[in-house]
């Protein structure tokens, strides 16, 4: 259709970008074009042709400006206002039945089993993602992060068509924060692959490698080169305006929002239709053009879901249903040891080459001695591997021989068990299995070159020795050109020596100097922690370090003592009493001492009954804004408080920040003690 001569530039603009997005969301989402493409490329020419005549009345949410700009040179932070929580998993229908049986219970006899509402979804195989829209423009998208915290990706995802950079009906809030899943369709990724293979480039391992890989490239441009897409499953922060009362009546909103949902997602009564409806959606698996490992049942009333509420990770009304990982069978060729970052030596096979779930895998993991020991497995073993979670090679069972000889005609002689090292296979430090413990492991932590970079990135963190500067880059530098072995070279590096690496000079190698110097004079609790000895935290260092006073009675002291320490219990005691015993540990502290670390000693020493909270239940609730909830856990916890979860008759003290939930309620109910944040902090600074 021919422009109107009477129409005005912003309106055909108007017009154009309208009827784009239009057709966008019928390509992208619908997966059902209605103009041919040569229609369609002439719409977007006109508009491009339209908007150089005007940069004036150019948009940041015209269809012309999804790849716009320079690579950045690194990702921003971004704090999620509602945490973006994973789900715990299930992987049988007695187990589901068991989630839907808590959540019953949890919500009492006003709500019938078989009534309640379910919606069931297909669990996509991708990469998480947050997208904010204010006044229903597209202003951020963030990645899941560590749930509390993701990367700025607003670049990135403008990029991907299925993503609305306006959103188009009415009625959305004036800020809504979507959350959805980026993924690659599976024929998309293959022809992606086949091109970079023709070109002699990287080929991805699987769809999700793919798409995460996509995502975070810093070039938008190379983002928008690859086929992405995107479902959305969920929100999170919505101001000016009010949500269905259901998430199956959401998505229908979503929907006339633009928004790309799934068709699969179904809405059902009672946990036996969710359970038909998870079956169904597996037998659909190898038919789907992307990639699912499972499905995701989640509870539809949305006051429901607040009454039932949160664990620390995960809500209690949504659980993952894991479909079976895909088992093939190949021989294993021999079984290594290896050492992990925290000292777990761990049997792995290697294997003949295979394909699991689409990806080449030539070594699987045997998880510990003790499983290797059960399953049986040895060198030359005919074995079924398979993806644990469709992620982690692993050997399932070895096939027996009876079996093989019907097919291959051939057996042979098993070799004896492997045993099981008695000595760390990397820096010959003993080997021991802690007690109550499967995973067997090496002792040598501060000086094994396995543990070697997790060692030191743990002394130099901020709550440890906090060596301003000092990275896992320059890390990794330090340790590949052997400068540093252990913690204790921090203390000895040479000013040119720094200055040579890769990224650094002469102004960045005297910084990190001054940093390592200022960490010399530090808190024995802090230098406690730095150690890193399993099971002891920032709040147990502290709690040791007030107990004892000094470093020397720490280390002469017999588990006994130790277990006398307030949250001290008897597998941590055994941590620390070991841990003071190996040589190579007091060889470091020695050369730590003589590089002139140092801190005063505490003021006397403390026993529990001596602390104001000891032996005393405390529960947080609400947001609190003067400190994070991990600060006023560990400050309680040096008071001597037990910091629990839920509220009940043992319950001492409620802690309540601003938006407190059901547990301000209940404590009111049982008559549990209430103070708000200033009571807090007066309590602490008494």
């Amino acid at each position: 259709m021919a422009a109107n001569r009477s129409e005005s530039p912003q309106a055909r603009l108007n017009t154009l970008r309208r009827r784009i997005r239009h057709h966008d969301h019928c390509y992208y989402v619908e997966d059902a074009p209605e103009i041919p493409d040569a229609e369609y490329d002439r719409l977007f020419s006109e508009l491009k042709r339209l908007e150089e005549r005007h940069p004036e009345l150019i948009t940041p949410d015209s269809p012309t400006q999804r790849v716009s700009g320079t690579p950045l040179e690194g990702f921003s932070k971004v704090e999620h206002r509602q945490a973006m929580l994973s789900l715990d998993n299930t992987f049988s229908s007695e187990e589901l039945a068991a989630f839907h049986q808590r959540v019953v219970d949890r919500l009492g006899a006003k709500v019938a089993g078989d009534s309640l509402s379910y919606v069931v979804e297909p669990k996509l195989d991708g990469l998480a993602i947050s997208l904010r829209y204010e006044q229903g423009r597209l202003i951020q998208g963030a990645t899941r992060g560590d749930g509390r915290v993701g990367e700025d990706v607003t670049a990135q995802v403008r990029t991907i068509r299925a993503i609305p950079l306006r959103l188009g009906g009415e009625g959305w809030p004036t800020t809504l924060e979507v959350r959805g899943e980026v993924f690659m369709p599976t024929e998309a990724f293959e022809q992606m692959n086949e091109k970079a293979r023709a070109a002699g480039e990287k080929v991805f391992a699987n769809p999700r490698n793919a798409a995460a890989g996509s995502l975070r490239q810093l070039d938008p441009k190379v983002t928008a080169s690859r086929p992405l897409t995107l479902l959305l499953h969920g929100w999170g922060a919505v101001d000016g305006g009010v949500m269905p009362d259901s998430y199956s009546e959401t998505l229908v909103l979503f929907r006339r929002w633009g928004l790309p949902v799934s068709d699969l997602i179904r809405s059902v009564q009672g946990i036996d239709a969710a359970q038909k409806s998870v079956n169904h959606l597996e037998t659909l698996r190898q038919t789907l053009p992307y990639e699912i490992d499972g499905a995701v049942i989640k509870v539809d009333r949305v006051d429901l879901r607040a009454r039932l509420g949160y664990v620390a990770r995960a809500p209690r009304w949504a659980i993952a249903y894991k479909f079976p990982a895909q088992e093939v069978v190949t021989r294993v060729q021999g079984i290594d040891v290896q050492v992990g970052r925290t000292g777990a030596l761990t049997p792995v096979a290697r294997l003949e080459p295979v394909t699991v779930g689409g990806v080449v895998v030539t070594n699987a993991t045997l998880h510990n001695f003790g499983e290797m020991r059960r399953k049986d497995v040895r060198a030359g073993d005919r074995v079924s591997v398979r993806r644990a979670g469709d992620v982690i090679p692993e050997v399932v069972r070895v096939v027996p021989q009876d079996a093989l000889a019907a097919t291959e005609g051939t057996l042979f002689q098993r070799p004896d068990p492997m045993a099981e090292p008695e000595r760390c296979p990397v820096c010959d430090s003993r080997a021991t299995r802690p007690e109550g413990e499967a995973v067997l492991r090496c002792t040598g932590g501060l000086v094994c070159p396995a543990q070697r970079k997790a060692a030191v990135i743990h002394f130099a963190s901020r709550r440890a020795m906090n060596i301003d500067g000092l990275g896992t880059k320059l890390i990794d530098q330090l340790l590949a050109k052997g400068v540093i072995t252990s913690v204790v070279d921090l203390y000895h590096l040479e000013h040119a020596v720094v200055a040579s690496l890769e990224r650094m000079g002469s102004k960045s190698a005297t910084n990190l100097l001054h940093a390592v110097a200022a960490s010399r004079t530090t808190t024995l609790g802090r230098f406690l922690f730095a150690l890193g000895i399993r099971e002891v935290g920032e709040s147990t260092a502290q709690g040791l370090a007030r107990y004892f006073g000094t470093l020397d009675a720490v280390m002469e002291a017999d588990r006994e003592r130790l277990e006398s320490v307030p949250d001290v219990g008897p597998v941590v005691a055994s941590r620390v009493w070991a841990f003071f015993r190996e040589a190579h540990n007091r060889q470091v502290i020695d050369g730590l001492l003589a590089a002139g670390v140092v801190w005063p000693d505490v003021e006397g020493s403390v026993s529990e009954e001596s602390l104001p909270l000891a032996g005393q239940s405390v529960v947080i609730t609400g947001t609190l804004e003067s400190l994070t909830r991990r600060d006023a856990k560990a400050r309680l916890e040096a008071l001597g408080a037990r910091v629990v979860g839920s509220v009940s008759k043992k319950t001492a003290l409620l802690v309540c920040g601003a938006s407190p939930g059901s547990k301000r309620t209940k404590a009111e109910a049982l008559g549990v003690e209430i103070i708000d944040e200033a009571a807090f902090l007066v309590l602490l600074e008494r």
